[in-house]
């Protein structure tokens, strides 16, 4: 039996400064090697400026169209939508938008290049049509103005097929082939990649899969008899072969994609081809390997040297990643590949670690360490030949120059290159090397699916800081480009990026973020589930409090206000910051309370922890602002006026079942921030946690005679709610139930008091013809069903346009089939239970008579219990849905685009205002809609659920609630009387002041 390393296990965010300590002593050669590395990449850089490509490439649209223009950005929205776009309307609106965003008509063309110039004129000459009012003038003037609407949008499309066509080698696998075939002696050596987005559902990966596995039999066929590495490969996507592939699905994911990667892996074994695994995001890496390490473990795959994966240099755990190769190939006596690539999702990778609260990122954060550690995985690469082939992916001429001579040979490793780029580096190369072999990446398949890939390949190479960019212009010196990465960092503690804050310190100097765990990393997840499972433990009776209690409990706190009003906004402030830290610190014990007597999955309960402690460190950052100090207001010499805020009094603060710990705090702290004295009646389904988060606040220094719990029903909120001697009331919860809040306030003779309400809604989203299908499927199985629907915010009735709406609707119902739907302690789960009996009725009531009155596109199944699964049905029109389904169901109903203007108007009709979402790429429908509708929250392509404090304010209008927004600047003062004192300065015989002044 082989010796089979353990699973892959690294530091997944460590510390940049340290990593750079140890790369930089190592980076410098002596001055022979320096001068060798300046004169190849000297003579290849200039190649690529002298170069004159009929036809152009990415380079010549960068030096054309650079992002940083508004031409570019135009464009590569432009290309990244416009080919999906069935509909003329859709179409035409989409670019007049962008061709109206960047200046087309006067943009003079610079590159001789083919693809540039015919790209600019199609661009030009449909903006010049849409320009409103415009007299033509001219002889193609007056052919655009007769051509009109149909022709812009031929010659538009025509320029992104153009430009596709360049960076695409063929829309089959079978064009791919002709054109890759050699045209003189030299067999030049490719990879195909079959383009596409991951997979949603199974349909889609079951359409990956014979897509790889035909790509694999065309091309062994096509491949001829040259040996390995000198044959052709393909590049596979786990994502794109399985619909979760995803931390928290490890178990299936294991049991269902391995024995597909293995089937590929055979059939590409037959034909003796390289098969590369490509690299995925940070948080998919471990389970990457995983999947990795069991596809090699199959003895069918001994004596085959194909197999390999891609590396990310711009992450951290990229030298332990190849020592964990090397590890199983040594393990299983292999010959490996490896694909060395510098990483191109950086930006999400940055702000993904900044939402998940991580304590660092799994990639650098400046692009000289990327290179740096570029170079130090290929010297280590280059020290494993020939058990590991290494394949270096580069357009960087420093880069190839340095690994040139870190080789000393030319045998045992090869370049890449993406098809479209760097051609005439690599023919330089080949001129000057004719022994070191490179390789083109060649991405296969449709225009359509060619956009994504395209524009992130703009972005990569369009950045300021991207070789090629630089390359291309003839403004930045060679000597610029020469610079070595360890030159660029200087000293260690310089590695880290100095304007990118760790996520810990997101808000600050203000606050701390809150902190979070990432599940993609093996080891913290298996060490929250360990404390979670410690801190479970078995939930007691709570007590309802009787009518008396609940008076006393307003009289108690009537008498603690004073003293807590008089104490210092400082000193409530540091109590409510030391209440976030006693949360984190005992997150374990709330996140088991969370799922035990909530009902939440970890997911879900984790994030709510986080906005708990949010919420105390953001209301104690704002108090301190507005209740530190007196305000001075301006007025006339000789007087003093200044503005202060006060506490008002004894608040009740009621909560609600679905964010029993962030709402029941936020509510909570803000009030005690205020300086008021609080009296808190959670939901009567969550006392539990209630009671353990008071006793934490008392904990960290709130005294108990300013904070009061009583538990009970809605019964026992009225009876609060009409004490004579209550100052306020913040309630969280249904639209009846604040009206009848509302109700008893107002009979009330005894001062007017504010209730400050959030309530619920019929919320929507839009999405148009120009929204990526996958992004909307993710977005609103999201939105609909996380948390089984029971947000407020949660998405509730979607509007597609009829164009696109059959291929949404597909894409929706088949990844929420691939939810898994059941005990939330399971960490794999995603759809828990309903919070109890009574809700579960409702939501099974309504899905009876929508099997009745609308069109059932998909019904999930449910285990036995307190559960209902995620259903989605068509509507024939948005007033079948006449009240908030505080559910997983979603409803659909389809729009005309012209119609867009009713279904706005249907959206106000609901009267309601809490959430909305907008899929498009349409900046024009975008501001109509938000200057149309009166909503709280708005959410542009994106998901439209978890509103973070701080950043996205929350709180809506109409029956949605009366604001201000929780989790916003306006927020505390709403719980807060003012006062001005204002005083004569001069009334002692003269104002001191302006007379002792100096002229």
């Amino acid at each position: 039996m082989p010796n089979i390393p353990p699973p892959f296990s690294a530091p997944y965010a460590p510390d940049d400064s340290e990593i750079a300590a140890k790369l930089l002593p190592a980076s410098h050669l002596v001055p022979a090697q320096e001068a060798r590395i300046d004169r190849t990449a000297t003579r290849l850089i200039e190649a690529i400026r002298k170069r004159d490509d009929r036809l152009g490439g990415v380079e010549d649209m960068l030096r054309e169209f650079a992002l940083s223009t508004k031409e570019g950005l135009a464009l590569m929205v432009l290309a990244e939508a416009l080919l999906r776009v069935p509909d003329a309307r859709t179409a035409d609106q989409f670019i007049e938008d962008k061709l109206g965003e960047g200046d087309f008509i006067h943009h003079e063309t610079k590159s001789t290049a083919f693809l540039v110039n015919a790209s600019a004129w199609a661009l030009g000459l449909s903006a010049r049509v849409i320009q409103p009012g415009e007299t033509p003038d001219g002889t193609i003037g007056r052919l655009v103005k007769r051509l009109g609407a149909p022709a812009v949008r031929t010659a538009t499309r025509q320029a992104m097929r153009l430009m596709g066509n360049h960076f695409v080698l063929g829309e089959t696998i079978g064009q791919a082939l002709e054109r890759a075939r050699p045209r003189s002696g030299q067999k030049p050596r490719y990879s195909f990649d079959m383009l596409g987005e991951g997979a949603r559902t199974a349909a889609d990966a079951k359409r990956y899969f014979d897509a790889y596995a035909s790509a694999i039999d065309t091309i062994g066929k096509a491949s001829g008899n040259h040996p390995l590495p000198d044959r052709p490969g393909i590049s596979v996507k786990l994502s794109a072969l399985h619909p979760r592939f995803e931390a928290i699905s490890r178990g299936r994911v294991m049991a269902e994609l391995v024995p597909l990667l293995l089937d590929l892996a055979r059939r590409a074994k037959a034909h003796d081809l390289n098969f590369t695994v490509d690299a995925e995001e940070a948080d998919r890496l471990e389970l990457s390997l995983d999947v990795i390490a069991a596809t090699l473990a199959d003895p069918s795959l001994s004596g085959w040297d194909g197999f390999g994966l891609a590396i990310q240099a711009y992450q951290k755990r990229a030298s332990a990643v190849i020592d964990y190769v090397d590890e199983l190939a040594r393990a299983h006596d292999r010959k490996l590949m490896v694909r060395l690539v510098k990483g191109a999702y950086w930006d999400t990778e940055i702000k993904r670690a900044q939402e998940r609260g991580l304590d660092g990122y799994p990639v650098f954060t400046r692009k000289a360490m990327t290179d740096l550690n570029f170079v130090a995985c290929a010297t280590k690469l280059l020290a494993l030949r020939p058990r590991i082939f290494p394949q270096f992916a580069t357009h960087n001429a420093l880069t190839v120059a340095t690994v040139l001579e870190l080789a000393t040979d030319g045998g045992g490793f090869e370049f890449q290159r993406l098809h479209g780029m760097g051609e005439a580096l690599y023919e330089q190369l080949a001129k000057d090397h004719p022994d070191i072999a490179y390789r083109t990446y060649a991405p296969v398949g449709s225009h359509r699916d060619l956009l994504a890939y395209l524009v992130r390949r703009l972005l990569e190479n369009g950045a300021n800081s991207s070789f090629v960019a630089q390359a291309a212009d003839y403004r930045v010196p060679v000597t610029a480009l020469l610079q070595r990465p360890a030159d660029a960092i200087g000293r260690a503690q310089q590695a880290p990026h100095a304007k990118i804050p760790l996520p810990a310190d997101l808000f600050a100097p203000e606050r701390r973020n809150s902190r979070g765990v990432e599940f993609g990393e093996r080891a913290a997840l298996d060490r929250l589930l360990t404390e979670v499972k410690a801190a479970a433990a078995e939930l007691k009776p709570v007590a309802d409090a009787t009518p008396d209690q609940a008076n006393a409990g307003v009289t108690a706190a009537r008498a603690g206000f004073t003293a807590w009003s008089r104490t210092p906004a400082g000193t409530r402030a540091a109590a409510l910051e030391q209440a976030a830290h006693l949360l984190e610190s005992r997150g374990a014990r709330f996140i088991a309370l969370l799922q035990a007597e909530g009902g939440k999955t970890l997911d879900d309960a984790l994030s709510e922890l986080r906005e708990a402690a949010d919420f105390c460190r953001y209301y104690a950052a704002q108090g301190r602002k507005l209740f530190g100090n007196d305000a001075a207001m301006p007025g006339p010499t000789g007087e003093s006026n200044v503005l202060s805020l006060r506490g008002r009094g004894v608040f009740v603060a009621i909560s609600p079942w679905n964010f029993p710990l962030a709402i029941f705090l936020g509510q909570v702290s803000a009030a005690l921030m205020a300086g008021n004295s609080v009296v808190a009646k959670p939901a009567e389904q969550t006392p539990r946690i209630a009671r353990e988060a008071v006793a934490l606040l008392h904990e960290a220094g709130i005294p108990r005679s300013a904070l009061h719990l009583v538990t009970g029903d809605g019964r026992v909120g009225g009876v609060l709610t009409a004490h004579p001697d209550v100052a306020g009331v913040v309630f969280t919860g249904s639209t009846e139930v604040a009206r009848q809040i509302n109700r008893t306030l107002a009979a009330k003779d005894g001062p007017i008091v504010p209730l400050i309400a959030e309530t619920g809604g019929i919320n929507a989203m839009i999405a148009d013809a120009t929204a990526l299908p996958e992004q909307v499927a993710d977005d609103v199985v999201t939105s609909a069903f996380r948390s089984a629907g029971q947000r407020c915010s949660a998405l509730r009735l979607l509007f597609a346009q009829e164009d696109v709406a059959d291929r949404m609707i597909e894409m929706i119902a088949g990844a929420a089939r691939e939810l898994k739907i059941g005990d939330p302690a399971d960490v794999a789960t995603h759809v828990g239970p309903v919070i109890d009996d009574e809700a579960k009725q409702r939501l099974d009531a309504h899905i009876a008579r929508m099997k009745r009155e609308a069109r059932l596109h998909f019904a999930g199944a449910a285990p036995d219990g307190c559960f209902v699964a995620p259903h989605i049905f068509e509507l024939k029109e948005a007033g079948q849905l006449t009240e908030e389904v505080f559910g997983p169901i979603l409803h659909v109903v389809r729009y005309r685009a012209e119609n867009l203007a009713r279904v706005l108007e249907s959206i106000a009709r609901t009267g309601y205002g809490l959430t909305l979402g907008i899929h498009s790429r349409i900046d024009d429908t975008i501001e109509a809609i938000v200057d149309r509708v009166q909503v709280g929250n708005i959410y542009v392509n994106r998901n439209m659920i978890g509103a973070v404090v701080g950043v996205q304010p929350f709180g809506g209008s109409g029956l949605s609630g009366t604001g201000p927004k929780a989790g916003g600047p306006h927020y505390l003062a709403r719980f807060a009387t003012e006062q001005t004192v204002t005083i004569n300065t001069a009334a002692a015989g003269g104002n001191a002041a302006l007379l002792a002044g100096e002229e």
